[in-house]
């Protein structure tokens, strides 16, 4: 077998071929989408992707985002891959050339290490193998290790059905009360953008820029691969949640809530209508994106009260039906001696 490396900085490299290459990949993830490059470079990150072909066929590859890890000219920097590579992880030959080509491309580019953060599932045999190819466990995660799958492969009544009873009578309540969910355009992205900064305020916490939800919207909406989903009583915006769809997978990105009318529940039926979304258009799982790393051992651990970090989330989300997945989690590599050592010091 003849192993050929491009990047998408190579002569006649196409981000449209690399896209339908992660879609129809199974360890394909919404994070590793040209477009997510695109969006990332807006704040700061440079984006490149790298692929292994045979045979001008594309076979496995990863999209790396790096940044300086001080903000001088020409300084060290820190390259990271979220939710990848995109590879057959059981092949071991295509898993080191693509590995040496990453290492290759970063070191070009003046990283002085590599954090990865894999689609696997949490196992032995998965960290072993991280292990074998030179990481060691990150002290810090980039996205939640932990999060729920929701099936969308049954029929909308078992989905229902699988939630727990207050949770499925808050969806039925907010549509008898006469909460409508529709699907939002351009025009609804600051209105949304509203709500974000009455959540962080009520919830205190930061949110992003409204720039950023704004440029999500941009680069992913006409491809279709992204909904703006809101929720309104009497025509008043009360919930909004940003939804992203890569094959049969479906990702809940971004939620807010107002201070108005939170007793009709416009949250719940905003996220089972983002399951009727996904599910119209062949998605098989619905990630609700991120709960506490310690539910995976224990779903019924006691919420701390006052529920901090992700817990006020998991008291949400927890009602909904899905599966518990942690998956391994982020894995460093340094290319200097004591660049890890020195990373975890400044709680890189």
């Amino acid at each position: 077998m003849i192993l050929d490396v491009q990047t998408s900085q190579s002569p006649g490299w196409d981000d449209g071929v690399w896209d339908a290459f992660v879609e129809a990949h199974p360890r394909g993830h919404f994070l590793q989408l040209s477009g997510w490059g695109q969006f990332k470079e807006a704040f700061g990150w440079e984006s490149v992707r790298v692929g292994v072909f045979e045979q001008g066929r594309l076979l496995a590859g990863a999209q790396i985002l790096l940044r300086p890890l001080i903000h001088l000219p020409l300084t060290p920097r820190f390259a990271y891959i979220p939710k990848g590579p995109v590879v057959a992880w059981e092949r071991h030959d295509l898993v080191g050339a693509l590995f040496q080509a990453i290492h290759a491309e970063a070191r070009g580019r003046r990283a002085v290490m590599l954090r990865i953060e894999p689609e696997l599932r949490d196992a032995p045999d998965h960290r072993s193998r991280l292990q074998d190819l030179g990481f060691i466990p990150s002290l810090r995660w980039i996205q939640p290790r932990t999060t729920v799958w929701i099936d969308l492969t049954p029929d909308e009544e078992t989905i229902l059905k699988r939630m727990k009873q207050k949770w499925r009578y808050n969806v039925r309540l907010a549509g008898r009360k006469g909460v409508v969910v529709r699907e939002g355009d351009a025009d609804d992205v600051e209105a949304f953008i509203d709500l974000m900064q009455v959540t962080g305020e009520r919830k205190a916490f930061g949110v992003h820029a409204p720039d950023y939800y704004r440029a999500f919207w941009r680069i992913f909406s006409p491809s279709g691969r992204v909904a703006l989903l809101l929720a309104e009583f009497e025509g008043e915006p009360l919930a909004g949640i940003m939804v992203g769809r890569l094959g049969e997978h479906a990702y809940y990105f971004y939620g807010a809530s107002g201070n108005r009318h939170r007793n009709l529940m416009p949250s719940h039926r905003l996220q089972w209508e983002a399951m009727r979304w996904a599910k119209s258009r062949g998605c098989a799982g619905y990630d609700l994106w991120g709960v506490p790393d310690a539910v995976a051992n224990d779903p019924d651990a006691p919420i701390p009260d006052p529920p901090v970090g992700m817990w006020g989330v998991w008291r949400f989300k927890r009602g909904f039906g899905g599966e518990i997945v942690r998956y391994v989690g982020a894995w460093d590599r340094g290319y200097l001696p004591g660049v890890l050592a020195a990373a975890r010091k400044r709680h890189i």
